[in-house]
């Protein structure tokens, strides 16, 4: 039904427009009586065999939910009562900000794709914290991390410093983001030496806390091997809990779509189906290079169960959904879950 009259219908519209459409609907039947109650009976699945124990939390399934979905932590619970076994927020950045200029967000229908050119738009993450704490679910959370568009990069760690510091007793993991495309320059910080300085500030403030909590560095798909031989040694060399593969990506290749309409579309960061196979690759490259010393949280193109089980074999620990999520509906962390445990 989703798929063949209600995917139809949204998609005469303009996707951020859907979008907030939608989660505005989500979060006003959410509140009337018994209607959460019937959205875990549809969506939610548990099985002892599909928890796992990842960088010393328990995630009741492997499927979660990636940042970019929900922003400002605006409906965990009700993201709960779909069955996603963790939750991702963000990416929140200090300040408030009204991310780029609209349109800004694309389908690339052919593809099973989306094109976003967001920019970090969020409510800040003092928001973002106030509303984690009013939660009432248990569903884990993590914090998506990053800096303001007006911050330079030599400023770029006070950035998230700040944001650690909101969010630290309101999230469950943090991740750090330097591999969106749509802020200028951010993905400069990936380079080795301004990383590992990052991540060895954001460890020396976690350590510092007296419960440290889990940070995951998320990068980009499209770095190369010897880039990914840089990651795995400032992970090893900062500590931090693992990686988060992969943001979304710049490129443009093999698609069905036509060069006239992605020209149209303009710049922006690609998720969906045309992301699968390069993130699993680098899930696969990450996990045999490094002999698995971390864990590896996988993303990219999972539209399926067959999609899912393909990066658990290439090593992923945990696995995060968002363009198949839009695509296939709501019953697309159920359909996972069960085939897992089949």
């Amino acid at each position: 039904m989703y798929k063949r009259l209600l995917l139809p219908l949204l998609f005469f519209f303009d996707a951020e427009q859907v979008h907030h459409w939608v989660c505005d609907m989500l979060r006003f039947f959410y509140k009337l009586p018994l209607v959460p109650g019937i959205l875990k009976k549809l969506y939610v699945y548990e099985h002892p065999s599909l928890v796992r124990e990842v960088a010393g939390l328990r995630f009741k399934n492997p499927i979660g939910l990636a940042a970019g979905f929900d922003k400002n932590a605006e409906m965990v619970d009700e993201l709960a009562a779909l069955g996603f076994g963790f939750v991702e927020i963000g990416t929140v950045t200090p300040r408030p900000q009204p991310g780029n200029d609209k349109p800004r967000l694309f389908r690339v229908k052919e593809d099973k794709g989306l094109i976003n050119r967001m920019g970090f738009n969020n409510k800040g993450a003092a928001v973002a914290a106030a509303k984690l704490r009013a939660r009432q679910s248990d569903i884990l959370v993590g914090g998506n991390i990053g800096k303001n568009k007006t911050t330079s990069n030599e400023k770029a760690l006070d950035d998230y410093l700040s944001c650690f510091e909101d969010l630290f007793e309101a999230v469950d993991y943090f991740v750090v983001n330097v591999s969106s495309p749509n802020t200028p320059g951010l993905r400069d910080l990936q380079e080795k030496e301004p990383l590992t300085h990052l991540l060895r500030e954001l460890q020396k403030l976690n350590t510092s806390k007296k419960a440290p909590k889990p940070i995951f560095l998320k990068i980009a798909p499209d770095l190369n091997n010897s880039q990914l031989d840089d990651i795995i040694d400032i992970i090893r060399e900062t500590k931090i809990a693992g990686v988060i593969a992969t943001n979304t990506t710049i490129s443009r290749k093999g698609l069905k779509t036509t060069e006239t309409e992605v020209e149209k579309i303009g710049a922006g960061g690609l998720s969906g189906q045309p992301l699968r196979y390069r993130s699993t690759e680098v899930i696969r490259y990450l996990c045999e290079k490094s002999g698995n010393a971390f864990p590896v949280i996988g993303v990219g193109g999972i539209a399926s169960a067959q999609d899912a089980r393909e990066k658990l074999e290439a090593g992923a620990a945990l696995l995060q959904i968002y363009t198949g999520f839009i695509y296939e509906g709501p019953g697309l962390v159920r359909q996972i879950c069960q085939s897992l445990v089949k």
